[in-house]
């Protein structure tokens, strides 16, 4: 595998830390996946700050009025990531440094919104790199848009996180479907040339 010039990692919503109590009694699977996410996603971030390569970070934040969550809270999430909590911001250990690109989104996908098609496009980007959560959420619907926009995609199965293992899993396999050389690990990052 090689990381080529052309590459950006983007960082999917990696928030307030190991997020731990968070999400409450009914995402203790997804706590721990995070918890054991976290070190890959360092790890991968970086490869790509060494490399000098293009950093995207995405966060999800809503208003407090509540104005922007649109259909979210018909599904499993309950209100979340408001603008007041401390959870909104950036990992510690993954805050954007200078030179790498900020964004705040208010939905799953980093490209609903968001005008990172038009830094893509400056950067001439051509591959995108995924770490992160959910997996089956905001990685899922960022990896079908990037596929969509045509891009070629990288899904870090060992760096990402999902609400639980099977649907982890399922979202996985639903990437794969769209673009069968899309899954690598920490460790293919961290041995390409």
């Amino acid at each position: 595998m090689e990381i080529t010039k052309n590459s950006a990692l983007i960082l999917v919503d990696v928030q307030g830390g190991d997020m731990t109590g968070h999400w409450g009694p009914q995402m203790q699977e997804a706590e721990e996946m995070n918890r054991e996410s976290i070190p890959n996603i360092v790890r991968v971030l970086n490869v790509f700050r060494r490399r000098k390569l293009p950093v995207i970070h995405f966060k999800e934040v809503h208003r407090k009025e509540m104005v922007d969550f649109g259909r979210e809270l018909d599904g499993s999430e309950g209100v979340h990531l408001l603008d007041s909590s401390p959870y909104t911001d950036y990992c510690h250990l993954t805050y954007p440094i200078d030179g790498e690109f900020p964004f705040t989104k208010r939905r799953y996908s980093c490209f609903f919104g968001t005008d990172l098609e038009i830094l893509l496009k400056g950067l001439k980007v051509d591959t995108l790199y995924l770490v992160g959560g959910f997996t089956d959420v905001c990685v899922h619907y960022t990896a079908v848009d990037a596929h969509q926009h045509d891009y070629h995609l990288k899904v870090v199965t060992d760096a990402v996180a999902g609400s639980g293992k099977d649907a982890h899993d399922y979202a996985l396999r639903a990437i794969r479907y769209l673009q069968r050389e899309s899954l690598i690990t920490t460790a293919d990052v961290e041995g390409a040339g």
